[in-house]
């Protein structure tokens, strides 16, 4: 498949650098699919809607069951993901910060906030994928989780994934990296890449990429997230996928 051209605005770097964001968006939007309107169709995406509601519901039962875990026992609540469920994005962050603790909800405050203008920078509202976490509770005092810990939720990452189903997963982060990949190396080194990843007989086109959070902290690295977005832009439109 040939691949489209995508128009950004000239000026991308003097202000999205500086997290404004808005201003940038993709001139060239996906085609949509063409929709069957059959009775037939509706009722088995229903079905699929339902069967999704209640398999996260028991997804978020079993890891609320967890004992001895120093994350679960210094979190306030857990936060399984948010957003649209019938998503073909799936969007993995490393863990819940204190103001996700509080709310209950994915990416809030001033991390939510640039990932917003992240995902608008591509034509995307962020309640229009589904977003969630590696770890679904809280590390004491925002500390990176530990490998044991990320590969004890990784077994709770995989079915998140195989309930969502989606046809592109964006990892943002070495927790969410080591998570899904078993990779450890820096990010650095393996963002940007596409990776075909298998998850229960599943294969899912995955891109790494930073965490709106260490971008806070290093904005000089947002140039290297908008090679990522742009090529995360691009896949969409090969996929031809509607989000």
């Amino acid at each position: 498949m040939s691949k489209k051209v995508i128009n950004q605005k000239t000026n991308f770097d003097s202000e999205f650098l500086n997290s404004t964001g808005s201003d940038f968006i993709f001139d060239e939007k996906p085609i949509n699919r063409l929709k069957n309107t059959s009775n037939d169709l509706k009722k088995d995406l229903s079905i699929q809607k339902i069967d999704k509601v209640k398999e996260l519901a028991n997804l978020k039962e079993q890891i609320n069951s967890i004992s001895d875990c120093n994350l679960k026992n210094n979190s306030k609540k857990i936060i399984l993901g948010d957003g649209n469920i019938n998503s073909p994005i799936m969007l993995i962050g490393e863990a819940p910060g204190v103001e996700e603790d509080n709310a209950g909800l994915t990416f809030m405050g001033e991390v939510g906030d640039l990932l917003k203008k992240m995902l608008i920078a591509i034509n995307i509202e962020k309640q229009n994928i589904y977003t969630t976490y590696a770890v679904n509770f809280r590390p004491p005092e925002d500390r990176k989780p530990n490998s044991t810990e990320i590969k004890r939720y990784s077994q709770f990452l995989q079915k998140h994934i195989s309930i969502i189903n989606p046809k592109i997963i964006i990892l943002m982060g070495s927790t969410a990296m080591e998570s899904l990949t078993g990779l450890n190396s820096k990010i650095s080194i393996e963002r940007g890449k596409w990776k075909e990843v298998i998850v229960k007989n599943t294969s899912y086109n995955v891109i790494i990429t930073f965490n709106p959070s260490y971008l806070l902290r290093a904005p000089e690295n947002k140039k290297h997230s908008w090679d990522d977005l742009k090529k995360i832009k691009q896949k969409i439109l090969e996929l031809n996928l509607s989000v």
